[in-house]
């Protein structure tokens, strides 16, 4: 009898233990919930939850609120293939851009801006270290400008804009779908702040035009004559006519004598 409850108190001893395992295994196969779930195994799709965790990145987080682009992000993350690399400017930065640098730039110059922070796909630092030639960004579209030139400093990677360049710090994520690099540079697109093309000068004025007096052709041959004089000719005239007058009276006086005489003989 005694050996029977014996046998029985050992099998229930069995049995909770084997109770207890079960659970024990059950909640850790379990996920966890809230954001300790990405930092536990789960797949980096939110891009504000990666960066808050340092809170290094207030600046470029509200910036990417602000523009919209932190949704475009996650939603792409939510569904590719590819992943993403963003390299993330901390807030001191930001503090070290000249006054006025990002309020001189438009509503859709800021999200350019930060769209050239993103890669369309994902790399791992040893990806980056292999890289040459251009490197397309989220706002190069398929093959447009807005690329960096990004290439190996020793154990490092120097990324390059054409306006200025940085060194990656840290990883703060490495997982895919989204590698996160942070960068102690606000990345400069040479298309926004790269030195713009001098203003032509304005055509100077065309010169007033001169009349010119058309200069008569000397004719070979026969030469044209004399444009006349019309006081010339007046004179002219009334020099032929008073002489004209002369010569009747003349003629008219001669021919008075004349007949004078005739009448004289005959009487």
């Amino acid at each position: 009898m005694a050996s029977s409850a014996s046998r029985f108190l050992l099998l229930a001893a069995v049995l909770a233990s084997a109770a207890v395992l079960a659970t024990a295994q059950k909640a850790k196969a379990k996920p966890a919930s809230g954001p300790a779930a990405a930092a536990d195994g789960a797949p980096p799709t939110n891009v504000t939850a990666v960066l808050e965790k340092s809170g290094k990145y207030t600046t470029f987080l509200r910036l990417l609120h602000e523009s919209r682009v932190d949704t475009q992000i996650n939603s792409q993350l939510m569904d590719s293939y590819n992943g993403l690399t963003m390299f993330a400017p901390t807030d001191a930065a930001f503090a070290d851009l000249k006054a006025g640098t990002l309020n001189s730039l438009s509503s859709q110059d800021q999200i350019q801006l930060m769209l050239y922070c993103v890669l369309p796909r994902f790399y791992s630092l040893s990806m980056l270290t292999k890289l040459t030639g251009p490197v397309n960004t989220q706002a190069s579209g398929a093959d447009g400008p807005y690329k960096y030139k990004i290439k190996p400093s020793n154990n490092n990677v120097n990324v390059s804009t054409g306006v200025n360049w940085s060194l990656l710090s840290t990883v703060v994520s490495k997982d895919f779908p989204l590698a996160v690099y942070s960068v102690d540079k606000v990345p400069l697109p040479y298309e926004l702040f790269g030195p713009k093309p001098p203003t032509p000068a304005p055509a100077p004025a065309p010169a007033p035009s001169k009349s010119k007096t058309k200069k008569h052709k000397k004719s070979t041959g026969i030469a044209e004559p004399p444009a006349a004089d019309d006081s010339s000719a007046d004179d002219t005239t009334t020099k032929s006519a008073a002489a004209a007058g002369a010569g009747v009276a003349r003629w008219v006086a001669a021919a008075g004598v004349l007949g004078s005489a005739i009448l004289s003989g005959l009487f």
